[in-house]
């Protein structure tokens, strides 16, 4: 059973270092704590890992957390290990002494959380294991794993269902994205069938700007994106092994510091980057999407699609890696024909069943939406999560609203160039017929003497590509892969070929898509020099233990000091992210780099209370004390209070002399009680 909720607000400040709960969390959390089946969306970056480790601490069991991948695992335990809690994980990257410490932990009855990965389930220990270690809750993180219609599916997780029955303890699940078929399969395949509490907490990440850019030279259009922003760490997602080598080549000939990542490359070589990225400011990653939901560093500033995503939850996803942190990010995807070309022949050539392919094309139809709109991007993105209520500044597009054209006619007059042409023919031959350009081609198939031949000559050729790339991306016209790509009228174009509906299309402006972005600084100008210095001292920490650098402070952390500056224990424990224990570890060595002196000497049991109340009403005790210590005519025998009874009474405020001399006892509390109910007083 859970522990009083109300301690949850204390372990929030004292272990997490944290003043207040992220929105939706608190509610999570009871639920949670008090034992009830959860289902919880929360966007990546909203805190859902503190909605399952918090109620591991205020219940008396074990809480096992299932989690899809080893670094992610490894970071969550190193940070909660530097929190002061008790955590292991169990994977295959352990070694034998870190297995034999977890099994040392959990038979002493003094581990808190125990990470693994779900293909540990399948091993006939596992299930034992779990029984003897008096598991009272399972966690599961990237739920949507669960579901054949999430884009991370893995088949392990259908063993999670067995387990909790086995054990017959709570589940919580948590997930980023999930649409109504995956929450529905979530439910089915993790709780049989049925409803639990679930918290569906919006979508929405206001701390990320979204933008899209039509390719033109791709390779200059992310050098141009990663120079404005040199110096933070970013993510680049390509479609392709070679495309990963190849642009990490050009950022690094560019003066940036980049790395390339992608499933083809030896486990080891692998690791070697992940370690790079944890450990590195300012470093790039050039991957595919093997470079996926392992990635848990908070300080990401920004993520550059140079491909199109497979799906508008992929998208959702990827980008979510930026910015958990909360401060600003900024994100770029580049998409075009070709793009749209190959996504559908994926989803066409297939295995799936027809309804699961007609399920992607709708995804790929939504992402396709986001990248075509002609305004607010954050609204189309979280119309798809069914979120209405939206308020954004925080795209391209509400930064420049496009300039549309009525293009109606257009449209109209492709999709009869399409037709006549027995839809067998790409883009680049249409736009031969449709601005009359007699080439080879469209004489010897006699395209010249059509009525659509030379009808568009109104606009020129960048123009259609535009127009038919917009096309495609209405889903009005799609490549048919049996066709070798030749474009394909959709049954939504019909009402446009027979003048029922009428469309608007953006006038692309390639100029703009290549504008340099302005550098959005972390800090202001004087508070720059300070944060350098505070990430190189983080930096010296992180390397000489072995961890990455934002398991000691997470770059919200620094940027709080350097913006505040504080001059004393008391102050830096109210920065947010310095818990009891990080201020106990790197405090002294922090306000050193801020003030240019050694921190101030405290009692341990003063330094408890640092950043508190109490820890004030500790101080004038102290005084009052010091006053006091030979009576009040100062003639007396020396007495005088412990740090521990001090801390004591400015903790538990006895508010009548009764209960101060239960806590002094009678001697001390003849001596003190009156004039240290006055203290309390005093402080209300």
């Amino acid at each position: 059973m859970p522990r009083d909720l109300a301690g949850a607000a204390t372990i929030l400040r004292d272990v997490f270092g944290f003043d207040a709960f992220r929105p939706g969390q608190e509610e999570i959390v009871s639920a949670v704590a008090e034992g009830r089946n959860v289902l919880a969306i929360m966007p990546t970056g909203g805190g859902k890992s503190l909605c399952y480790q918090l109620p591991a601490l205020l219940r008396d069991g074990l809480t096992v957390v299932i989690s899809p991948l080893i670094a992610l695992m490894r970071d969550q335990v190193r940070g909660l290990r530097e929190a002061g809690v008790e955590a292991g994980a169990l994977t295959s990257g352990n070694t034998q002494e870190e297995t034999d410490a977890v099994f040392e932990a959990l038979d002493a009855g003094r581990l808190k959380l125990l990470y693994m990965a779900p293909e540990r389930l399948a091993s006939g220990g596992a299930m034992n294991l779990l029984r003897r270690a008096g598991v009272d809750l399972i966690a599961v993180d990237e739920a949507h794993c669960v579901s054949q219609w999430g884009h991370d599916f893995r088949p392990d997780y259908l063993r999670i269902g067995e387990l909790r029955r086995a054990l017959d303890v709570p589940l919580a699940a948590f997930t980023a994205t999930a649409d109504a078929e995956t929450r529905a399969e979530i439910v089915e395949k993790l709780f049989d069938g049925e409803a639990p509490q679930s918290f569906l907490r919006g979508f929405d990440r206001p701390n990320i700007h979204l933008a899209f850019a039509a390719k033109d030279k791709p390779r200059q259009q992310i050098l141009d994106f990663a120079g404005a922003r040199k110096g933070q760490s970013g993510i680049v997602y390509c479609g392709t092994r070679a495309k990963t080598e190849s642009l990490a080549r050009a950022l690094t000939e560019a003066g940036h510091s980049a790395c390339f990542y992608h499933g083809g490359m030896e486990a080891e070589d692998r690791r070697v980057v992940e370690g790079r990225f944890a450990t590195e400011d300012g470093l790039i990653v050039v991957a595919t999407v093997a470079f996926g939901m392992g990635v848990d560093k908070p300080d990401i500033r920004w993520v550059a699609h140079a491909d199109l995503p497979k799906s508008i939850e992929a998208y959702y996803q990827e980008i979510g890696r930026a910015g958990r942190d909360g401060a600003a990010a900024e994100t770029l995807t580049l998409y075009g024909p070709d793009d749209i070309r190959l996504r559908r022949s994926q989803i066409d050539e297939g295995l799936a069943p027809p309804e699961r392919r007609m399920a992607d094309h709708a995804r790929l139809n939504a992402l396709l939406g986001l990248a075509e709109a002609l305004d607010c991007r954050r609204k189309v993105l979280l119309s798809y999560f069914g979120e209405a209520e939206v308020t954004c500044g925080q795209c391209d597009l509400c930064d420049t609203p496009p300039e549309t054209f009525d293009a109606t006619q257009p449209v109209r007059k492709a999709l009869s160039a399409i037709l006549r042409t027995g839809e067998y023919f790409g883009a680049g031959h249409l736009i031969d017929i449709l601005t009359g350009n007699e080439t080879d081609k469209v004489r010897q198939r006699g395209h010249d003497q059509l009525p659509t031949f030379g009808v568009g000559r109104e606009l020129s050729r960048p123009q259609w590509q535009a127009v038919f790339r917009q096309m495609m991306g209405h889903d009005l016209v799609r490549p048919d892969p049996e066709r070798h790509g030749a474009l394909r009228m959709t049954e939504a174009a019909r009402p446009l070929l027979r003048g029922e509906a009428e469309i608007r299309l953006r006038k692309d402006s390639l100029q703009s898509a290549r504008r340099r972005p302005a550098v959005k600084a972390m800090v202001r100008d004087e508070d720059a020099p300070l944060l350098s210095a505070l990430k190189a001292k983080r930096r010296a920490l992180a390397e000489a233990q072995g961890v990455p650098a934002y398991i000691i402070f997470t770059d919200r952390t620094l940027i709080e000091m350097a913006e505040t500056r504080p001059e004393t224990l008391d102050a830096m424990a109210r920065i947010g992210g310095v818990g009891a224990k990080k201020l106990d570890s790197y405090g002294r060595a922090f306000l050193e780099v801020i003030t240019g002196a050694a921190g101030e000497d405290m009692h341990p049991r003063r330094q408890r209370l640092a950043g508190k109340e109490s820890g004030a009403i500790y101080d004038r005790l102290l005084e009052v004390q010091a006053d006091l210590a030979r009576g009040p005519d100062g003639v007396e025998k020396p007495l005088s209070c412990s740090a521990s009874l001090l801390a004591k009474v400015a903790a538990a405020r006895p508010g009548s002399e009764t209960e101060m001399a239960r806590i002094l006892g009678d001697r001390r509390a003849e001596r003190f009680g009156a004039a240290f109910l006055d203290v309390l007083q005093e402080a209300g």
